[in-house]
């Protein structure tokens, strides 16, 4: 039996697919519209499969768009930093009891996080 897969590769998650565009759209020197992202995805995903995913991750506030000729220019909200920020956020957000949260997730950082944590906080005066 051959491991090869047929077609267009493995199936990725969605997750995975708007990691790797948005990691795309980072290291772009600009806006890039979807038949750009198609170009340099190198053929992976068709066309209409880019537009998909480029249109739900501005509906996700995670891109902005600009018209460009009869398509839109994708670039993201933030960098990464920010990117993983937010989704913290998000997740605290997503949660009814915020102050657990924050008390697990402060019993779970290195002494060296903590420190730096109390440092951007600003408690340490």
């Amino acid at each position: 039996m051959g491991s090869h897969t047929q077609g267009n590769g493995p199936k990725r998650a969605n997750g995975s697919r708007e990691a790797e565009i948005l990691d795309l759209l980072q290291r772009a020197e600009g806006a890039l519209t979807p038949g750009e992202v198609t170009e340099r995805l190198g053929g992976e995903l068709t066309y209409s499969s880019v537009v998909t995913i480029l249109t739900r991750m501005h509906t996700k506030d995670l891109l902005t768009r600009t018209p460009r000729g009869r398509a839109y220019a994708y670039t993201p909200v933030t960098d990464d930093p920010g990117f993983a920020a937010r989704r913290m956020r998000s997740v605290l957000e997503e949660r009814p009891d915020r102050q657990a949260v924050l008390a697990r997730f402060a019993d779970g950082l290195s002494d060296a996080d903590a420190d730096l944590l109390r440092q951007l906080l600003g408690s340490d005066q």
